[in-house]
């Protein structure tokens, strides 16, 4: 007997989610919902939730295993019936199978390639199409995908991540009430499941009917013109590829309407769906919003200035009091920072000296054969292994590939000293440099800048934008260098990383002047640093080579 699973309306929280797939449900031309999250975040039992409050009661949740293949997913064809009476014998797959219902696959981003491009190909044309040995035969494919992914496991490939319409970024961080309720509804659930079903089976009902009612009424909501505007608008201004957006988003907008039973799209429907149509189309970084600016620090009235003293630049105490952050355009001349490393004699632009020294058995931003097979046979190494022999003793598979996750960590300096001579504006250069690298790469960058007596995650852990030129722009300086702060919540940031996935590859930038009148690094970083000095000084009054030899950290230093 199958174990009944837990009901949709009875999970708690994780409201982005559950609003994602009601408007996958009323809507399904959206293309479907990606939901990403560490382990514990309810993503498979939302997703499988989903099943029960389909409106369709024929409507099936079909489940794609990551082991399946090919002939699983797409069906296969009776070669012997054909030569023997003429007729084509096709056994269904599982996309025949999900047809007008659901295609679940948890753990996407595991999928292997082939099978990846099985989906891109049949959601494209929503048709089926098999074939083998001359002998062919198509059928109608069309299905909701749902996917869940954890994202420290590797990344969804670029192709078929834009081909699911919402995206939703799940955290499991509960607070204590929010645990005692999760604990006890799943101890009711296990110890009475049909007890527990049925005093929901009220609100699913409930829920269920409302869903059908909005689909019902779909194709008579209207949108103005303005509120259209507003989505291209918007939809430039992230610098989204194409305009899948634009169509997904006027369609989300228009399904929450039908879902508050309006009759036009108003301006709250269109916000509402906005982050679950951009986060993964976004190439451009959203400006910080006011709330996101540091919050300047009580008033200390400064000391008296002593001649050139480093103290009066920068210090973890503070000494800068309260300012006003000021903004500084990243430089124009960003192809042609010029640096110069202390291990090489010559200078060089940044794009040349942003690859440090390799240690033995890393991999920065390659990736390594396993020993994983997939089912595609390996025709060359076949002939080998049976010295040319045929039909051959035995198949050989192809090698899967499996990258190992590269994460560049930029530690930028934002305190008010940096913006002397232009530097944070040479600075934000280096970081534009850094992001388009990690963006050709396909890997992923996070970055934390620490000024005004504060260290802030400017741009949080995420696959490197394509642009992010006008976001850099955005960003301020004010107020003093809390450095050693930076470190430790870096290295923190970094021990958390490695408990959930020990094989990340982490390459570090600290952009600095180095005014700082005192430092403990408090010991290295995880993975490979690269201090980049940028005071434009001749004579170097910071202490940026102090601090990259207590980080066995390479010293680059930009040029006076």
């Amino acid at each position: 007997m199958l174990m009944p699973q837990f009901p949709f309306c009875a999970v708690s929280g994780q409201q982005p989610f559950k609003l994602a797939l009601i408007l996958a449900a009323i809507n399904p031309a959206i293309g479907g919902v990606l939901v990403a999250g560490p382990r514990g975040s309810a993503k498979s039992t939302l997703a499988r939730g989903l099943a029960d409050i389909l409106p369709n009661a024929d409507a099936r949740f079909v489940t794609l295993p990551l082991a399946a293949t090919e002939e699983m997913v797409v069906g296969t064809l009776d070669l012997q019936q054909v030569l023997s009476d003429g007729n084509v014998n096709f056994t269904p797959g599982l996309l025949a199978k999900a047809h007008h219902g659901v295609l679940y696959v948890d753990e996407v981003n595991l999928l292997a390639d082939s099978l990846v491009d099985l989906l891109l190909d049949v959601s494209t044309s929503g048709v089926n199409h098999v074939e083998r040995d001359g002998i062919s035969h198509q059928h109608e494919a069309l299905f909701l995908l749902l996917g869940t992914m954890n994202p420290d496991e590797g990344e969804v490939r670029s192709q078929l991540l834009d081909r699911f319409g919402l995206f939703v970024n799940l955290t499991n961080h509960y607070s204590i009430e929010e645990r005692m309720d999760i604990v006890k509804l799943r101890e009711e659930f296990e110890t009475d499941p049909q007890g527990f079903l049925q005093q929901y089976h009220q609100q699913q009902q409930q829920l269920q009917a409302s869903i059908v009612q909005a689909r019902n009424g779909l194709s008579s909501v209207t949108c103005p013109d303005e509120l259209r505007r507003m989505i291209a608008e918007r939809c430039f201004a992230a610098n989204v590829d194409g305009l899948r957006a634009d169509l997904v988003w006027y369609r989300a907008a228009l399904a929450h309407a039908a879902w508050q039973q309006r009759a036009e799209v108003s301006q709250q429907d269109v916000l509402a769906v906005e982050e679950l149509v951009l986060h993964h189309r976004r190439q451009t970084p959203p400006p910080p919003t006011k709330n996101d600016r540091p919050k300047p620090p009580p008033f200390r009235c400064p000391p008296p200035p002593e001649a050139d003293s480093p103290s009066n630049d920068s210090n973890t105490n503070g000494d800068w009091g309260s300012m006003a952050p000021v903004e500084q355009k990243t430089a124009q001349n960003m192809k042609s920072v010029l640096l110069t490393s202390s291990s090489q004699k010559n200078t060089a632009d940044l794009s040349q000296m942003l690859v440090s020294k390799k240690k033995a058995g890393q991999v920065i931003g390659g990736s390594k054969s396993s020993q994983l097979l997939t089912h595609k046979p390996d025709w060359f190494a076949t002939l080998v292994s049976s010295l040319g022999q045929w039909p051959p003793a035995r198949l050989c598979y192809q090698k899967a590939k499996t990258g190992q996750p590269v994460l560049h960590l930029v530690l930028l300096d934002t305190s008010a000293s940096t913006l002397k001579k232009m530097q944070f504006s040479q600075a934000k250069a280096v970081v534009l440099q850094v992001a388009e690298r990690a963006y050709v790469a396909r890997e992923q960058i996070c970055i934390f800048g620490f000024g005004n007596q504060e260290v802030k995650k400017l741009l949080p852990q995420q696959k490197a934008p394509k642009r992010i030129l006008h976001w850099l722009d955005s960003i301020t300086a004010a107020g003093g260098t809390p450095l050693q702060e930076v470190l430790a919540q870096a290295r923190s940031y970094q021990q958390q990383l490695l408990k959930k996935m020990p094989s990340y590859v982490m390459q570090n930038y600290l952009i600095t002047d180095g005014r700082v009148s005192s430092f403990d690094t408090g010991g290295k970083l995880h993975g490979e640093t690269v201090l980049i000095d940028v005071e434009d000084s001749t004579v170097k009054r910071g202490r940026g080579k102090q601090i990259a030899q207590a980080l066995d950290a390479e010293y680059i230093a930009l040029l006076a």
